[in-house]
């Protein structure tokens, strides 16, 4: 089974009881994103709102907002592209084996692309971008964005569909400079196949010509954010995915138009032509601000005859977009560890908001000879790691010896952080990467694109048994007023908020002073932040507020630290500056009226009524 639309997917979820309709009006300003936050939060069905305030068109949200319906809209075709995946990674095994993968070959004959003729089969009206629901997600947004777009671009020197580039970069339809109906906002980060693409247009003075699509068959968005492996298409992977080849014709001004797709704006990006995008409330959890993207001018916007305008909302971790990730994983979690000799396994870690934290597993065997294991193999594998694609966007990364703990899980956050912190030797295992770069929309280094890395490998026996808890005459100076531990060996701590680098460290100097001299082996990591109650009170609060809000050259102190031949390190605890800094991006908040008007929507018995 493959879905030939986004309607029939909208069909399918409800007539198996994954969908529901919400027939009253709501406002796209704030209401509709704080109903599916509430919806998915409580692992509620995929929501159609079919009368929005201020747009003729329905839209859907929370399509894969569990990974149990993420699994239910490709259950036809999810071990076949498991196993597409893994031919790719390793293509012998279909010689070796040639009868074992006859069934995934229809599968693969989907993936190509087909081109249809533009004028018969497809029927597409026109609108402009005001007439599109004009969602906005958080209450210093911008304006309205799309949040589950398809963009499309080719490659000018290679152009057609088969070197072109599908991939998900928010689109800010209106707000800030931007002319109405004309202009838009074409935001992407580092390390994304769009930018080599507007490269090469750039150099050659000509314009890039964009195509955004929005809904389609489920297949295609998930392509859109798929990793795939080098030289995989986008577009044959969707096709392959949705059992349906990816069907596709040119406009008569050159336009390439998804023929499935339920929207496409078409429009151009001139050479060093941007205005201010932005803010955005994002997936670290925090709003990504104002600064200068492309500025994509609007040629025509298209429309089907019945369409479905397809969103989602991102914030704090976890949102629909880590159900995505699970699907992900799912499909192609044994890819990135192929491509890497020695590399076991590796997990962004969703709840830390995906890159500023990696764990990985890789093995150690470089002197097997050797009594007593050290970081060796595992420290060429980091460098491997975080010089590999997105991955590279990571700023904390801990990779351990799978020899010392074959059962250990990435995944398993405590246990993780337990295996490192029994064995890291914090006067050998940390090494640092300054003047580097880090996601666009992680505001905790010195600059747009611009911060710290920290590479933390630990391989050995266990060198300390972890505290559960304080000693009772354990303390801190007053300055540190209250603290809490989070696990064993990690303690979070009140501290004054910050006012500047000068200041911070002369209070490090007394906190120094106080534990220099105490024996505080089994407690390797302190955390200093603006509240230790919360940071302290889950395992994905802890996450979230170290590594968000600490830029690891800047941030990463220790009791009796030192720099031996410009390598640094600590004979102490080490101490991580969590804290919110003025340069940091302000968290998203929830509206207050918003969320009473959403709870008046369950009050009144709407469809929605048992789920918010």
């Amino acid at each position: 089974m493959g879905y030939h639309s986004l309607r029939s997917c909208v069909t399918d979820l409800e007539k198996h009881g994954h969908l529901i309709r919400i027939k009253q009006e709501v406002d796209p300003y704030l209401e509709m994103a704080a109903i599916h936050m509430r919806v998915y939060e409580h692992g509620g069905p995929a929501l159609l709102f079919e009368n929005i305030k201020g747009s003729k068109f329905p839209a859907v949200s929370n399509l894969f907002g569990t990974i149990n319906r993420s699994k239910f809209i490709f259950r036809d075709t999810i071990e076949k592209i498991k196993v597409l995946v893994d031919l790719k990674n390793d293509p012998i095994k279909a010689l070796k084996h040639p009868f074992q993968y006859l069934n995934v070959a229809a599968t693969a004959l989907s993936a190509l692309p087909m081109k249809v003729n533009g004028k018969a089969p497809i029927n597409f009206g026109r609108c402009q971008i005001s007439d599109i629901p004009q969602i906005v997600n958080w209450p210093m947004d911008g304006g309205p964005f799309v949040t589950m777009p398809q963009v499309y671009t080719e490659d000018i020197d290679q152009p057609g569909i088969m070197n072109a580039n599908l991939g998900m970069y928010r689109i800010q339809l209106a707000g800030n400079d931007y002319i109405q109906n004309k202009e838009i906002g074409l935001h992407y980060q580092l390390h994304r196949g769009i930018g080599i693409h507007q490269s090469k247009a750039n150099a050659k003075g000509q314009p890039l010509k964009v195509s955004i699509f929005v809904g389609a068959p489920p297949s295609h968005p998930l392509a859109a954010v798929m990793p795939l492996p080098e030289g995989l298409s986008e577009m044959t992977f969707a096709g392959a995915l949705g059992n349906r080849r990816f069907r596709y014709y040119y406009d008569d001004e050159g336009f390439c138009i998804s023929a499935d797709a339920d929207f496409v704006i078409t429009g151009t990006v001139m050479p060093g032509e941007n205005k201010p995008e932005g803010p955005f409330g994002d997936h670290l959890g925090y709003y990504s601000l104002t600064h200068p993207f492309p500025l994509m001018k609007v040629n025509r916007v298209y429309h089907k005859e019945d369409p479905i305008w397809s969103f989602t909302v991102v914030g704090r971790p976890p949102q629909e977009d880590t159900s995505f990730g699970a699907l992900i994983h799912e499909i192609s979690g044994a890819a990135i560890p192929k491509e890497i000799p020695g590399l076991h396994e590796v997990h962004a870690v969703d709840a830390a908001g995906v890159h500023p934290l990696l764990f990985a597993i890789g093995s150690e065997r470089y002197t097997p000879y050797l009594k007593e294991r050290k970081p060796q193999e595992i420290l060429t594998l980091a460098n491997h790691i975080l010089g590999s694609n997105q991955l590279s966007l990571a700023k904390y990364l801990f990779i351990t010896a799978k020899e010392d703990n074959p059962q250990l899980n990435s995944h398993d956050i405590p246990r993780f952080m337990r295996h490192v912190l029994e064995r890291i030797d914090l006067t050998r295992d940390l090494h640092f990467y300054t003047k580097t770069t880090i996601d666009t929309l992680d505001y905790s280094g010195t600059d747009i694109n611009s911060g710290s890395k920290v590479a933390v490998a630990v391989a050995g026996a266990v060198k300390r048994e972890l505290l559960n808890e304080l000693p009772a005459n354990f303390s801190l100076p007053n300055l540190f007023n209250n603290y809490k531990m989070v696990m064993p060996g990690i303690l979070a701590v009140d501290a004054p908020k910050y006012i500047s680098a000068v200041e911070t460290q002369k209070q490090l100097d007394i906190l120094n002073n106080h534990l220099k001299n105490e024996q505080l082996d089994g407690l390797p990591l302190i955390i200093l932040c603006d509240d230790a109650g919360f940071t302290a009170q889950t395992i994905n609060n802890f996450v979230w507020v170290t590594f968000t809000r600490s830029n690891p050259s800047h941030d990463i102190h220790g009791i009796n630290s030192f720099t031996e031949h410009k390598h640094w390190g600590c004979k102490g605890p080490l101490v991580i500056d969590a804290r919110i800094k003025p340069h940091h991006a302000p968290p998203l908040i929830n509206d207050p009226a918003i969320e009473k008007r959403v709870d008046k929507l369950g009050e009144k018995g709407s469809e929605l009524f048992g789920i918010i």
